[in-house]
């Protein structure tokens, strides 16, 4: 009897022990799905968990493959190109098919991705372009020209009268999209600067351009990098407290701006309005991020581009399985990255204010209704 609960005791040992290495060797990443040879089939690069955007995106991608028969992991760069590049090795050597990357550096990411290409590894480029090189496959994004246009429509639809002035912001240099997004609003934008609705505060660069609605990649580049924000709050309330303290009389009163996204937009936003001399302020926004739709109700942020990310990732997914499944995927479109036209899936976006925030995110069943006061 004592050998028997002896050798049910080591077995128990040796089993505990079994688990805890099988823990110990799961990589940190976030893992779904089945995968029965123990390779991983979908890999996802996602640029940092610092947002909630990139946070609430994993979530969806696991329950986006969850039913199927294929397995991912999940891994974030944290603003490191140098990190994102090990996290693509790190799955090219857990075997998987087929990389679904954000790159925090769209030029950057381009070596990763082709030492993911060489292993005969599909590519799809997810929300942001990775550029310069033929190693992408696909592109799953929302129209970033549509999205700027959006903006800027609105900031069109709501000035005041002639010569408001106009504060410009801008996402990163290093990331595609923000040239982008600065692009279709700068179409928009343009003819009323030119015809005097708007007069440019903060950035001689585009008051030197105000007379060109076309600008060239380095036209672009010149504005940008007067007016970035790198996408980071902090710098973007830095920026919007130096371009208030500089400005003069003629320069305040009702006043329009055009923020990237929503995180730099409740920045630039607190700024604002916390300057006495600003009587009201138009500001735009991206993402419908929760802290944002907030500010919206509350009546601190005019505006944000609702981009569907339940939409994108399924996309994206749906893109994936059906690589895995040896079929080609739909496509809408294609975008130039500077070395290869790159096939890609367009999704739309929605503009939301105060007037139909309801509809668009609570009725949809996007947020509740709880999360939120004074709805």
């Amino acid at each position: 009897m004592k050998k028997h609960v002896k050798g049910i005791s080591l077995l128990i040992i040796i089993m505990m022990f079994s688990i805890i290495m099988s823990a110990c060797n799961n990589g940190g990443g976030a893992s779904s799905g089945s995968g029965g040879d123990g390779a991983i089939s979908v890999g996802i690069v996602l640029p940092t968990k610092d947002e909630p955007r990139w946070v609430q995106d994993e979530q969806r991608f696991k329950e986006a493959l969850s039913g199927t028969k294929y397995s991912t992991e999940i891994l974030f760069s944290q603003g490191s190109s140098a990190k994102e590049k090990e996290n693509v090795e790190t799955l090219i050597n857990k075997g998987i098919k087929v990389l679904i990357i954000c790159p925090q550096d769209g030029a950057a990411a381009a070596a990763a991705v082709e030492s993911a290409k060489k292993e005969g590894i599909t590519v799809i480029s997810y929300d942001r372009l990775i550029t310069d090189t033929d190693a992408v496959d696909y592109y799953v994004t929302f129209d970033s020209l549509a999205v700027g246009a959006a903006q800027a429509k609105y900031l069109v639809d709501h000035a005041k009268g002639k010569g408001e002035p106009l504060y410009l912001y801008a996402g990163a240099s290093s990331d595609n999209n923000a040239f982008l997004f600065f692009q279709g609003a700068w179409e928009v934008l343009q003819p009323k600067i030119a015809d005097g609705t708007f007069k440019i505060a903060n950035s001689t660069q585009a008051d030197a351009l105000k007379d060109t609605k076309e600008l060239t990649r380095d036209q672009l580049g010149s504005i940008i990098g007067q007016v970035t924000t790198n996408w980071d709050p902090n710098e973007a309330k830095n920026k919007a407290q130096t371009h208030l303290t500089a400005a003069a009389a003629d320069m305040k009163g009702d006043v329009a701006i055009l923020a990237p996204n929503d995180g730099t937009a409740r920045s630039i936003a607190d700024v604002f309005g916390a300057d006495s001399a600003i009587k009201s302020y138009v500001i735009t926004g991206q993402d419908a991020e929760q802290a944002s739709i907030q500010y919206i109700i509350d009546g601190k942020q005019s505006m944000t581009v609702f981009k569907d990310v339940r939409t994108l990732v399924k996309d994206a997914m749906g893109m994936a399985v059906e690589v895995l499944d040896g079929k080609t995927p739909e496509t809408t479109g294609s975008y130039n990255n500077g070395s290869v036209d790159v096939k890609a899936k367009q999704t739309d976006v929605i503009v939301v204010d105060k007037d139909n925030v309801k509809k668009e995110l609570i009725d949809s069943g996007y947020y509740k209704a709880s999360d939120f006061t004074g709805l």
